[in-house]
């Protein structure tokens, strides 16, 4: 117990000197993950007070269970590897007040692991609004930037939006249990009216801060312009904050859920991964890029969720644990490629003082250890074997096949189309990616940048380098992260998916063992044998003369790097062809004009328009003039008509007084 809390806590105290704050934020982040997977495997769960409060019964309790240790373990990895790379990044990026970004960093850290550990409705929400708080100064930390600062408002405003519909499921849990105890929640009767607003309500409340679609919006705002050490924190873990809670509620304090809850949240899944995706594929601001990619992960995670719920509801219980690992799998998954990418982005920033891809290009020979883990990064989000995103979407796509086991004929009809998405989904994201390398990090400069762009120094490469490894590390031996899962399995669902996959064979199957069996080891060891053929008969039969030439520019004669492909161009088809989806607008813009006499400099500009983010501004645009055309109606200036609102108050206040009610 003391353990858990110095280990949490300890990092503030060194606020005053940053590097020493890294230095120990790391340690701490490594002890916790080695106390949590000691307490995961043993089962050996607690439960303490962290502090009485002086309000009866909100208490602070703190429960690390096994769905809570999870969590702790998938925070303290990112928030370890981070630390690493601040060491550097703080001081090479000259942010100002230094100790004061030290302070809020540690303590955004402790809070995302008291608010997985919180067990009481009160200290949660306490809690839950300390790590908002804190991620808004992050985001708007360089305020002078009016991009931060509406990222930072935008995101303000949704999150405290979120948490007023998190609060209405407290109270309605609250309600009907009379206590704000979690433990009081578990498995709670309640009348299918109220689990429907509960269940909505913790949709909508946590989906906002997932970033799900169609409530996503501050997302592709507040992560781009946020230092990129917290976009990875917040991409990589605060957002699965909200995946913590989805699962602690649908599959702990609610009973005998609806099939279509489930159906409802693979829907939502599905649609949030094809639109991040897309949307993503649109983008040349790196960071951007990997904002809408969080959007089309939670996504994923989600169609794992509702699988789970789907055969939940039918007591398919082996079935369930198996979409429960899928998705919590993924949930690791995306916090370790995520946070890596968001690091390498913060990496080539750093270097070349934009987050526009269109001035990259030719990064590779500058900066080969970034390129190589960004490289990393980049296979493991595309879902490409042997690395550990492959492994987390294949069981998704096999928990997705499964619901065929489930006798509703709706969920039979549109299991086909949401594997369809997911598959659909993979195939963008491995497109965009190849755009994302291709135009960023081969080929030559395009800009002055990226010309004295260098590499950046030791700790963000080993920082970057440790994520880089567990994509590769659980990619090959997914056991690792399956045997951690495996406790939440037997908490939530009493079934034990370790027998899902064999340490000795380094299988991974399906419950049904009629089809769905894969080994990431075994394909790897087999593109290795197929590549050292193929080199043996290229060394053996083909002419192996070496030639140096210049970098292909399109065929153009000189050097010509305008001639290169663009991330505008590479994504252009798409846009076409979807142009109903985009609403893409292109042109021309006049940059430079030495002399009357000649053409002047032109770039070619191209937009795509988020369609709910214009929805979501039509809309407060009606509410703002309603809003001000009553106002000038009330309060018009009449003395006469104040007296009447008085007069009519009166009335009112009179007949309920009357009617004995008050």
């Amino acid at each position: 117990m003391d353990f858990f809390i110095i280990f949490t806590l300890l990092p503030i105290l060194f606020f005053a000197k940053p590097r020493v704050a890294f230095i120990v934020q790391t340690l701490s982040s490594l002890s916790l993950i080695v106390f949590s997977i000691i307490h995961l495997i043993n089962h050996d769960y607690l439960t303490f007070i962290l502090f009485n409060s002086l309000i009866n019964g909100a208490d602070f309790p703190i429960r690390l269970d096994a769905l809570s240790l999870l969590f702790v373990i998938i925070i303290s990895t990112i928030s370890a590897a981070v630390s690493i790379y601040s060491i550097n990044y703080l001081y090479d990026e000259d942010y100002h007040h230094k100790r004061l970004f030290a302070f809020i960093y540690t303590t955004f850290i402790a809070s995302l692991i008291f608010v997985v550990t919180s067990f009481n409705a009160i200290s949660f929400l306490i809690f839950w609004e300390i790590m908002s708080v804190l991620s808004f100064f992050m985001v708007i930390y360089s305020y002078k930037n009016e991009e931060n600062k509406k990222g930072g408002f935008i995101y303000l405003f949704m999150t405290h939006l979120g948490t007023a519909f998190i609060t209405l499921a407290f109270i309605l849990m609250y309600k009907n249990s009379g206590s704000f105890d979690f433990n009081d929640w578990i498995h709670l009767s309640l009348s299918n009216t109220t689990k429907f607003w509960v269940f909505l309500f913790v949709l909508i409340g946590f989906g906002t801060k997932a970033g799900m679609f169609p409530i996503h919006v501050w997302l592709p705002k507040a992560h781009p312009v946020a230092p990129s050490n917290i976009s990875a924190l917040m991409s990589g873990v605060m957002i699965k904050t909200a995946i913590y809670m989805f699962v602690r509620f649908y599959f702990y304090f609610l009973n005998d859920i609806p099939w279509w809850y489930g159906f409802i949240v693979l829907i939502i899944g599905s649609f949030s991964a094809l639109f991040g995706v897309m949307y993503a594929l649109a983008q040349h601001d790196l960071k951007k890029l990997l904002a809408y990619h969080s959007i089309e992960n939670i996504g994923i995670i989600m169609m794992g969720l509702g699988s789970a719920m789907l055969f939940f509801y039918a007591k398919l219980n082996i079935l369930a644990a198996f979409a429960l690992l899928a998705a919590l799998f993924h949930t690791y998954n995306h916090a370790i490629f995520k946070s890596l990418l968001f690091l390498g982005a913060g990496a080539t920033l750093l270097k070349t003082h934009t987050k526009d891809m269109e001035k990259y290009g030719g990064l590779i020979k500058l900066m080969p250890f970034t390129t190589l883990f960004f490289l990393i990064g980049s296979i493991s989000i595309s879902a490409l074997p042997p690395f550990n995103g492959f492994v987390s979407e294949w069981l998704t796509y096999q928990s997705l096949l499964l619901n065929n086991n489930i006798n509703i004929e709706l969920v039979k009809i549109f299991v086909p189309i949401f594997a369809s998405m997911l598959a659909l989904t993979g195939a963008f994201a491995a497109a965009c990616f190849v755009k994302v390398i291709g135009v960023s990090f081969l080929g030559k400069p395009k800009s002055q940048n990226s010309k004295k762009a260098s590499e950046v120094r030791f700790y963000m490469l080993f920082g970057m380098g440790i994520l880089a490894s567990l994509c590769i590390l659980f990619g090959l031996f997914p056991n690792i992260v399956i045997k951690m899962v495996s406790p939440v399995s037997m908490l939530l669902l009493n079934v034990n998916i370790a027998s899902f996959a064999s340490s000795k064979s380094l299988f991974i199957s399906t419950p049904n063992f009629s089809f769905g069996h894969i080994t990431t080891l075994g394909l790897a060891l087999s593109f290795i044998a197929v590549l050292a053929i193929l080199y043996l008969l290229v060394k053996k039969f083909a002419n192996t003369q070496t030639r140096i030439t210049p970098t292909w520019a399109c065929g153009q004669i000189k050097e010509n790097v305008n001639a290169q492909y663009s991330a505008s161009g590479f994504s252009q088809p798409v846009r076409r062809v979807f142009a109903f989806f985009y609403n893409p607008k292109e042109g021309v813009k006049k940059v430079e004009q030495k002399s009357k006499y000649f053409f002047p400099k032109k770039d070619y500009i191209a937009t795509t328009t988020d369609g709910i983010e214009t929805l979501y501004q039509l809309i407060s645009k009606a509410i703002i003039n309603i809003s001000d055309y009553l106002l000038k109606k009330i309060e018009n200036g009449s003395i006469h008509i104040y007296l009447l609102y008085i007069f009519l108050t009166s009335i009112a206040f009179l007949i309920y007084a009357i009617q004995g009610d008050f």
